[in-house]
């Protein structure tokens, strides 16, 4: 049973990350006018943020290393290896799902980034 809430983290988190108004689907507030071309310019900016991968070399080593420390800890303080496996599984989910949740925050700045290089005030 603790097994099947650990192996739902993964996935809820990256459906958090497809939410409307964070990663590649970020809209940002600008402050002053916003021209003709925003909507144009806001889509290009999303979709160059969403050719980025979610997942990649980087989160299957996360989550390794998030599966040897978890195993490592719960070896140190339980004293047995009873639940190393369990242990594993968990810490190689969040080291992967914390990885996609960065990855989905560098999506933010890179929309922001760009319709800033378009010109916009971008302040959030």
């Amino acid at each position: 049973m603790p097994f099947r809430k650990f192996s739902l983290i993964l996935p809820a988190i990256l459906v958090a990350g497809a939410c409307t108004n964070t990663g590649a689907n970020y809209q940002p507030i600008v402050d002053g006018p916003i021209g003709p071309n925003y909507n144009v310019d806001l889509q290009q900016c999303q979709q160059l943020a969403a050719s980025q991968a979610t997942v990649d070399g980087s989160t299957a080593g996360n989550a390794a290393l998030g599966a040897a420390g978890a195993a490592a800890t719960t070896a140190i303080i339980q004293d047995s290896s009873d639940n190393l496996g369990r242990a594993a599984v968990a810490g190689a989910l969040l080291g992967a799902g914390a990885d996609a949740y960065s990855k989905n925050q560098n999506k933010e700045v890179l929309v922001r980034n760009c319709m800033r290089g378009r010109g916009y005030n971008v302040v959030g």
